[in-house]
């Protein structure tokens, strides 16, 4: 018993240990580097005053190479800068924007969908914008001139429109421009429902000798995410390189420090991604290219994931067609995944970060999912997720309590072992085996259901955190974000007060029920005999209770949740095993040690 309990202690202290590791060394972190972000803007803007720039160069090919160099500082407005260039209007059902004749970039997208808080009536989410503002977000397909090609399209080319007046889901545009030489680059532009846009290009060669050219295409953005971003999630550049390649992901600073040029690769993804939303280019499938991450730091500060294909030729007289994918919008679970079925992106579902158990949360999500679709709300989607779950380790569940049922029913003898063995620990460690063994008793038995369930709580965690479905997700009452901390307090009286209380102190209801059933799980069990396991044991609740208040409220009424149904399992099985259920006699006991007549 009191090895299981040692056990249970090293469980909940490994917790703890992360628990702590996330609020005094992560939340400091994050508020650092939100400080460095204001400051270096703050820097950016006095830079733009002192040189003010009218119209930024987005980058241009300088030697065959790709673009990205050579740009100045943005400052213009948004409404400025959408009026700078001809337009095409965007409006679908998921999005509105336009696209840039110029460069035939797509730097103007808004994602109906969705606000930037749970009021319905704030504004939407802006994803890109163009590169003449400060939060300059565009994607863009091009090409590099090679022997005998003339000019080709590139971030300064103004194509013309000559199909289509506005990019709707069932109407798609056509975009032409010819060279100095004769060649005719036509450019069809499709969206889908939702966030896909395909870009055809057919290039036609009436010359009378072969043209040679490479494609290109880039994300561009200038600033990192406004909120700092954690360790529990990437955010950053992200692709597959190759129809075979596995996940590559670099943080913003890695590639600050020193871009990542990727082999040569056939296939494949790449682009930006932030906790929900992304930008990522789908380069042609069957052409070798090259991947880049990188950081510019002259003029404008920016980050860019591009890449560059081989040469193509076209000979003379032939066309050539070249597709390309574009995602920008957001991480829908079934959306991604359907993408990489239907349009075989090769593992184009690890845009969205599933983490290291992907085996267990990508499961996880869709039966919670199964049960949003049923009962149309995610909290109780939880609820039902984890009596699923507490089902499926039942029988681990129920060997465990045996155990401890099993353990109670001989602790009478082993007290005799203790007494009789007395400072001699090998002895009585072989003894005790040997009482195991006549007993029928498994002592590490009730250890496995704690282990197993660790990658369950990471699990639903991500859940939780990075998936978009639990994003400003109600559950009942107060709780109008899952995905955020219970928003009220104890030390205000839950708002009956009229001020706020700092972030430190946001002590919500449910991290305090969370914490009352901790605590009473954990008083299902005899007091440690011990003086330290016994403060631990009393403190630790009221610890989590704090560390957990700053987590999202689902993975909160999850634990509170999971505790009680452990507490109503422990007790029917022990009960079953004839074994004395403490919970009344431990409380007892705890506020007798408490009254001055039994100090």
């Amino acid at each position: 018993m009191e090895k299981n309990r040692n056990y249970f202690i090293a469980i909940g202290l490994s917790v703890l240990i992360v628990l702590a590791w996330q609020f005094l060394y992560m939340n400091p972190r994050i508020e650092a580097q939100r400080v460095a972000e204001e400051a270096r803007r703050v820097q950016q803007e006095q830079l733009q005053a002192a040189n003010p720039q009218t119209s930024p160069t987005p980058g241009v090919a300088v030697n065959g190479s790709l673009p990205g160099s050579t740009q100045a500082a943005a400052g213009a407005t948004r409404e400025q800068a959408l009026a700078r260039s001809p337009r095409v209007i965007i409006d679908t059902p998921a999005v509105s924007g336009s696209i840039n004749l110029t460069g035939a970039r797509f730097d103007d997208l808004h994602l109906r969908d969705y606000h930037e808080t749970v009021d319905t009536k704030s504004p939407t989410i802006t994803l890109l914008s163009p590169a003449d503002t400060r939060e300059g977000y565009f994607t863009e397909i091009g090409y590099i001139a090679g022997e005998n090609s003339g000019s080709v399209p590139g971030p300064n080319t103004v194509w013309t429109l000559s199909g289509g007046d506005k990019l709707t889901a069932q109407t798609p545009v056509t975009l032409t421009y010819t060279n100095d030489k004769g060649v005719v680059f036509t450019r069809s532009v499709a969206i889908d429902e939702h966030y896909m846009l395909t870009v055809t290009d057919k290039i036609t060669n009436p010359t009378g000798e072969a043209v040679n050219l490479a494609s290109y295409g880039r994300v561009t953005r200038y600033n990192k995410p406004d909120h700092a971003s954690v360790y529990v999630i990437h955010e950053g550049f992200i692709g597959v390189l190759g129809k075979e390649g596995g996940l590559s992901e670099h943080s913003y600073s890695s590639i600050e420090k020193e871009a990542s040029v990727n082999p040569k690769a056939t296939g494949g993804w790449l682009g930006i991604t932030d906790k929900y939303w992304a930008s990522a280019l789908v380069p042609p499938q069957a052409v070798p290219y090259e991947a880049r991450f990188t950081h510019f730091t002259d003029g404008q500060s920016r980050y860019q994931a591009d890449y560059k294909t081989d040469a193509i030729s076209i000979a003379a007289g032939q066309t050539s067609e070249l597709k390309n994918l574009i995602f920008a919008g957001a991480k829908e679970v079934p959306l991604v995944d359907g993408y990489e079925q239907t349009l075989s992106i090769p593992r184009f579902d690890l845009l969205i970060d599933w983490g290291w158990f992907y085996f267990i949360t990508k499961p996880m999500f869709k039966l919670m999912d199964f049960f949003f679709r049923y009962f149309g709300n995610f909290g109780v989607a939880i609820l039902c997720t984890t009596i699923v779950v507490k089902a499926l380790f039942f029988p681990l569940a129920s060997k465990q309590y045996a155990s401890m049922a099993a353990m109670k029913r001989v602790q009478p003898k082993m007290e005799e072992l203790k007494a009789k063995h007395g400072d001699d620990r090998m002895a009585l460690q072989q003894s005790m085996m040997q009482l195991y063994k006549e007993e029928k008793i498994n002592p590490i038995a009730g250890c496995w259901p704690v282990v197993l369930q660790i990658p369950i709580f990471f699990s639903l965690y991500k859940v939780i955190y990075v998936t978009i479905e639990m994003r400003h997700a109600p559950f009942f009452g107060w709780i109008q974000d899952l995905s955020a901390p219970d928003p009220t307090s104890l030390f205000n009286l839950f708002g009956l007060l009229p001020f706020d209380v700092p972030h430190a102190l946001m002590i919500g209801v449910w991290p305090i029920i969370m914490g009352i059933t901790m605590f009473l799980q954990m008083r299902m069990n005899p007091t440690p005999p011990d003086p330290t396991q016994a403060m631990i044991f009393t403190w630790m609740p009221l610890v989590f209770t704090f560390m957990l208040a700053s987590f999202p409220a689902g993975l909160v009424i999850y634990w509170a949740w999971n505790n009680t149904l452990s507490i109503t399992q422990q007790a029917l099985i022990m009960k079953r095993h004839g074994a004395k259920i403490e919970l009344l006699d431990n409380l007892v006991g705890l506020f007798k040690r408490k009254s001055p007549a039994n100090k």
